[in-house]
């Protein structure tokens, strides 16, 4: 592997850029007997990463910290994640992730993430969601790269707007990319785009239906195809038994995806959590226990 320090674009230091944040977090992680541990760790702020002790039926676990406390237009974080060989580790969030309203001559807030998975490996990529607050702009890039035998679990929740303040998002702007390549070839992508009349947008019954927020769970690995059973009966549990959220799940180059769609945030994050822990344990026989920052 490259050098870790070296392995992030370096802090843009134009003037602009300079009462922006530009933060980057890089974390390697590697098989040491029947142990995952910490291969290396670079971190620049506001990017934190933190390592709580896992329970033994769990997998290794990073949290990543914003130590900003939020995003606003023009500011930048990378992260790139490596899970070696052998490796059984995840990856989470502190808390949300809030994006600000940016002002008028703000570029869009960029969140970039690189996951490497190797062979044999078991990763996770479980942040909490992303809040859009009216007004907000943001692009974020998200790619995975998979080698063959490599398995990966990632799950990500978009909120449009504040609801536990009565705030839609009517306004601004969502640039949502995902690439997963296995092999080098890629097998799934996928780009949200949300601009101009978003309140219209979010209205339509045949796009979003007026839900306040979208979940995106996808699962590949060599046998990922065998688990759409199960996905399927995940998914419509979600809206069984007043859960509140609507989901479907389906097949794409061999890639397991699942969607889930609810008019309440708090009921699509449980919904989101119980699909990603019961997938996980269907696959693995992991506990379905989400990671602990979630329950705080």
């Amino acid at each position: 592997m490259p050098d870790a320090s070296s392995a992030l674009d370096a802090p843009a230091l134009d003037a602009t850029a300079l009462e922006r944040a530009d933060g980057a977090a890089r974390l390697d992680w590697v098989q040491d007997g029947l142990q995952t541990r910490i291969g290396a760790l670079y971190q620049r702020a506001p990017a934190r990463v933190l390592f709580p002790a896992p329970a033994p039926d769990r997998p290794a676990e990073a949290v990543l910290v914003n130590t900003a406390g939020g995003i606003a237009g023009g500011d930048r974080i990378q992260v790139e994640i490596c899970a070696g060989t052998g490796t059984t580790a995840l990856v989470t969030t502190a808390a949300a992730e809030k994006i600000y309203r940016a002002r008028p001559l703000d570029a869009a807030a960029r969140l970039e993430t690189r996951v490497e998975v190797a062979a044999g490996a078991w990763f996770e990529w479980l942040p909490q969601e992303t809040i859009l607050y009216d007004g907000a702009r943001l692009d974020r890039r998200l790619a995975f790269a998979l080698a063959p035998g490599a398995r990966l679990l990632a799950a990500e929740t978009v909120l449009f707007g504040r609801a536990a303040h009565g705030e839609q998002m009517r306004h601004g702007q969502l640039l949502d990319s995902w690439a997963l390549r296995i092999d080098g070839r890629l097998v799934w992508a996928d780009r949200l785009r949300l601009d101009g009349d978003i309140t219209a947008a979010l209205g339509r019954p045949f796009g979003f239906g007026g839900a306040v927020g979208l979940t995106t769970i996808v699962h590949a690995g060599p046998d990922a195809a065998s688990f759409l059973p199960q996905a399927r009966e995940i998914a419509a549990a979600a809206g069984a038994r007043g859960a509140g959220a609507e989901g479907a799940a389906t097949l794409v180059n061999g890639v397991l995806l699942l969607r889930f769609l609810s008019r309440d945030g708090a009921r699509l994050r449980q919904a989101a959590a119980t699909a990603a822990m019961t997938l996980r344990h269907e696959i693995t026989g992991l506990a379905r226990t989400p990671p602990g920052v979630w329950r705080t």
